[in-house]
């Protein structure tokens, strides 16, 4: 219905401008607020990714140690080394204890005369509100709060002793300490043992090179940031710290060096020179702290006071006043963290890649390992039939050509055979001696009237029967193949390496269906040889010349069997006949090696260990005992796996600012 403009009354025309009005001021206002929320969110978001870097890092290192990865192991991929840490290094003496305490603001580390840290201390600092209290917090206790520091020194010593007795050995598995507390900044720093140049009473001679290999395992690695602690009190030229810094890092590029008792210095000298990099030039700044005097932690100084004292020293002191901003423990926590969470960022991309790459091939391994074996019967006859059929096509793959190995077969046939063939005596066989005295004793007292028939067959028999051995040694020289073929499949069977039980159930039983082949084989091999013996080729004798030439005196040919041509004659016949069987055997002696042993290899090896197999019942599990080595491998890998899909997903849980 159309609405007449004299209906509506004036006071709602402007009402309803005015709440047009209000509805985009109320629009307007909640865009601007939405925005500064969003700008606000973002700043807080970057603030906690940066926090979240060292944290993340933390993480990640607990997992390492928690599953076994502490570095130095060359047979896993190692994730704790690819982490950056800042390592504190520094010789017995050096003040390095202080510098950690002042720190974390705490008193906590053991103290004593000799080498004290005798394993890496992980130390973990992450800042909490300021109306939290201040705890610790151990790896290997983490169902304890710890907010009496004194036990936390007792258990880091305790904890040190139970890793490497009282003997003061030292060991690299580390201790992982983690404190919370709002006077500290978000930072990680891995205490090392205090170098030194000789052993003390109780401590072998080589524990001076052990703690400088276990320190430098530390600061070789290109992303370990490293502090180096010397004593202002000392020449800086002989410094521990410093001597070592300049091997592994000769351009100082990620050495930070920390000059300690500044306040006890002889009166009118100073340390400048070092502190504003003149005596050593580094990368980085030099920092110089002033730490508790032994008198004070007698007293037990409040560490807080000691803070506010370091400060005063600097403020008030006419050699490093100017330099007061940059001086101090707590300037050194923060220059620390910030540059830790620089070098986090740079290498995070390289740890993702490390990551997924390396969880990539101990996936691989892995599938190579196996599953641990089932319990039931039912499944572990399945598996052991499983493993023989896998067995299996390897050792056919060797005889068929896809692995080498079965061309060695043909060796026997075409080199060996033919070699021994022409090795046999038959040049003695033939001589004149022999062929007057086998041909003359044949006819014994009635001697032959035209050939001598008897001569001939006892001249080929004894001919033939040389071939025996070629025979055999066929035989024997492809059942040694196969017996190491079979050997070489068992080791090429990925699947059963977990299993030296049935590797060796296999291989016997294996051998003994190939032994059963080898007297089949050479029962048939004879057989040959026999046959050639037991009858004659009547037409290559019919074919020869007579002794008789047609029309000929029979009684003068009686003379002629005792000249040497005749025997000659003979000899020449009989050799003939022998090449002609040699040329048969040649062929068919392999023909019967290959059908005896070959082929019933490829059919039939694990035959009878199948049947005998299906009526083993409890005796199964045994066959299915795995290699100790690889059980332990498949749990090393399983361990370092579960490492390495935790930290890629604390990595991916961490939301990166742009």
């Amino acid at each position: 219905m159309k609405l007449k403009l004299e209906q509506v009354h004036p006071w709602r025309i402007v009402t309803d401008g005015y709440y047009k009005l209000a509805f985009v001021t109320f629009i307007s206002l909640l865009s601007l607020f939405l925005y500064l929320l969003f700008v606000s969110s973002c700043s807080r978001i970057k603030m906690t990714t940066m926090e979240s870097l060292i944290g993340l890092v933390n993480r990640i290192q607990r997992v390492c140690t928690v599953l076994g990865d502490h570095g130095g192991d060359n047979a896993l991929p190692t994730l704790w080394e690819s982490l950056p840490s800042v390592a504190v290094v520094g010789g017995q003496s050096s003040g390095k204890s202080s510098v950690l305490e002042s720190i974390v603001g705490r008193d906590f580390l053991p103290r004593g005369s000799g080498i004290v840290t005798r394993r890496p201390l992980v130390l973990q600092l992450h800042k909490t509100d300021d109306e939290e209290r201040d705890y610790a917090e151990f790896l290997h206790l983490p169902k304890e709060k710890f907010t009496d520091f004194a036990m936390v020194r007792k258990e880091i010593q305790d904890e040190t002793d139970r890793m490497t007795g009282r003997s003061k050995q030292i060991s690299p598995i580390p201790i992982h300490l983690s404190i919370y507390s709002p006077n500290v900044v978000n930072l990680t720093l891995v205490d090392l043992p205090g170098l030194t140049k000789v052993a003390i009473e109780g401590q072998p001679d080589s524990i001076v090179q052990d703690i400088e290999n276990m320190v430098r395992s530390y600061v070789d690695k290109p992303n370990c940031i490293i502090l180096a602690i010397s004593p202002a009190n000392q020449d800086i030229a002989t410094s521990d710290a410093i001597k070592l810094a300049r091997e592994v890092d000769p351009a100082g590029e990620r050495t930070f060096g920390v000059l300690t008792k500044l306040d006890l210095m002889d009166k009118g000298t100073n340390a400048l020179d070092v502190l504003e990099g003149r005596s050593y030039r580094l990368q980085n700044p030099w920092v110089g702290v002033v730490n508790r005097s032994q008198a004070d932690i007698n007293k037990n100084v409040d560490m807080i006071a000691a803070r506010r004292r370091e400060r005063e020293y600097f403020a008030t002191s006419p050699e490093y006043g100017h330099l007061a901003s940059k001086m101090g423990s707590e300037y050194l926590a923060k220059l620390l963290s910030k540059h830790l969470e620089s070098v986090i960022r740079a290498q995070i991309p390289m740890i993702t890649s490390m990551i997924n790459k390396s969880i990539e091939e101990l996936e691989v391994e892995m599938d190579h390992l196996g599953r641990p074996v089932a319990v039931d019967a039912g499944a572990q006859l399945y598996t052991i039939l499983e493993l023989c059929r896998a067995f299996d096509r390897v050792f056919k793959e060797h005889l068929d050509g896809g692995r080498p190995g079965g061309d060695r077969i043909y060796g026997v046939f075409d080199n060996q055979l033919p070699a021994a063939l022409r090795k046999l005596p038959f040049d003695r066989h033939f001589s004149m001696q022999n062929l007057r005295k086998v041909v003359s004793e044949a006819d014994g007292y009635q001697p032959h009237l035209i050939a001598p028939e008897q001569g001939y067959r006892r001249l080929i028999e004894g001919a033939i029967n040389y071939f025996r051995g070629p025979a055999e040694a066929s035989v024997d020289a492809v059942h040694f193949v196969l017996k190491d073929l079979v050997r070489k499949s068992i080791g090429e069977t990925q699947e059963l390496k977990r299993f030296p039980t049935l590797q060796a159930e296999i291989a016997a039983a294996a051998n003994e269906a190939l032994e059963r082949f080898r007297d089949d084989s050479k029962k048939t091999a004879l057989r040959l040889v026999d046959m050639e013996s037991s009858y004659l080729t009547v037409d290559f004798f019919r074919k020869l010349p007579q002794e008789v030439e047609r029309g000929g005196n029979p009684a003068a040919s009686t003379v002629d069997r005792y000249e040497e041509g005749h025997f000659r004659r003979i000899g020449s016949n009989v050799s003939s006949y022998v090449g002609m069987v040699t040329e048969t055997l040649k062929n068919s002696i392999p023909k019967a090696v290959v059908y005896c042993q070959v082929r019933e290899a490829k059919r039939s090896l694990l035959d009878h260990f199948y049947t005998q197999v299906g009526k083993e019942g409890k005796q199964l599990g045994k066959m299915l005992d795995e290699d100790p080595a690889l059980m332990e491998r498949r749990q090393q890998c399983a361990k370092r796996l579960e490492l390495y899909k935790s930290a890629r997903d604390e990595i991916d849980s961490v939301s990166w600012a742009r």
